[in-house]
């Protein structure tokens, strides 16, 4: 059980853990925890590219759940990092299909945050009868406004990180600094596209947490996080996410049968949450919760126990509601 120093189960270990093989040389880690006869929930990761944490085991009670994660690919334990060809949500989303049918789950709880929020919407639109219900944290649907905003829109509450970010590439590209990053970023040389990578990850990771969080940002800086994520998530933001404009929102009846928990950092910069509310909007069965002490992180301690008390109120009935 959680305890009364954190909000999160106690760190538990894979029971099982492999690499799938997918299209065009992709090779995905995945791994399995908690009860290997419980119902399936299947963890999706932010970014793109973020990968895996062992903290993410924790938001599920082991005893209950059988709880799948793994590295979408160039992400994490899936190699090529930062691969970014061949890599698209359509792909993302026959990947999680490829596991499913491997792992003989018939349906699932889809849990994601940030990107794994787009992601899991994007899946539960073409696989709905896959799917038991959803946890959405910190939503981002890629929009164009949305994307406009992380390039440019942090600056209003991150001026010096902001003018840091800007300052990695030349005065005279910084009219499109996506367009910059992605030079940068998509080059093959290491000398070019490594510090880009570090920069881009410094750039997200220091607006992440409501108070400043110095190992964070440290880690985000890592070749092994910070190549998957910079370099995916500026691909994905300069393809729209390889979706049509607002497609999520747009599609949203195909999952509206379905319970819908929303967790919301009130102070998010990253995804504002007048994302989540449009979100909510569309999809009024849902239920929203905006945690009013929180930035954008799952980890922060409100989100972290909203998250976990969803797990837990989808284990005892199926479904959500309004707390009294």
């Amino acid at each position: 059980m959680p305890t009364l120093t954190s909000p999160l189960f106690p760190d538990i270990q894979p029971y099982q853990s492999g690499h799938l093989a997918v299209s065009h040389g992709h090779q995905l880690y995945w791994e399995q925890c908690g009860n290997p006869d419980g119902v399936p929930v299947l963890f999706l990761h932010g970014g793109p590219g973020a990968g895996l944490s062992p903290s993410h085991r924790r938001f599920f009670d082991p005893s209950y759940y059988r709880i799948v994660l793994f590295d979408q690919r160039g992400a994490g334990k899936s190699t090529p990092l930062g691969e970014y060809r061949h890599n698209t949500t359509q792909d993302l989303v026959d990947d999680i299909e490829a596991l499913r049918l491997m792992l003989k789950v018939d349906q699932w709880l889809v849990f994601g945050g940030s990107w794994g929020s787009t992601l899991g919407l994007a899946y539960g639109q073409a696989h709905p009868s896959r799917c038991l219900g959803f946890i959405l944290r910190g939503i981002f649907l890629c929009t164009k406004a949305e994307v406009d905003w992380f390039i440019h829109g942090m600056n209003r509450f991150f001026p010096e990180v902001y003018a840091e970010f800007a300052a990695a590439v030349p005065e005279e590209e910084r009219h499109d600094l996506l367009a910059a990053y992605g030079r940068r970023l998509f080059s093959d040389d290491p000398a070019q596209f490594l510090p880009a990578a570090r920069s881009w990850s410094r750039y997200e990771s220091s607006c992440l947490y409501l108070q400043p969080q110095p190992a964070a940002v440290e880690a985000f800086e890592t070749v092994e996080v910070s190549l998957g994520l910079g370099r995916l998530e500026a691909h994905y933001m300069m393809h729209g996410g390889f979706m049509e404009e607002d497609q999520l929102i747009n599609h949203i009846g195909k999952i509206r049968h379905l319970p819908a928990m929303i967790v919301q950092g009130r102070y998010d910069v990253i995804c504002p949450p007048n994302t989540a509310s449009r979100l909510h909007q569309a999809w009024p069965e849902s239920v929203l919760n905006i945690i009013p002490d929180a930035g954008h992180a799952a980890l922060e301690t409100g989100t972290a126990a909203a998250l976990v008390a969803a797990t837990e109120q989808f284990k005892r009935c199926g479904k959500f509601r309004e707390e009294n």
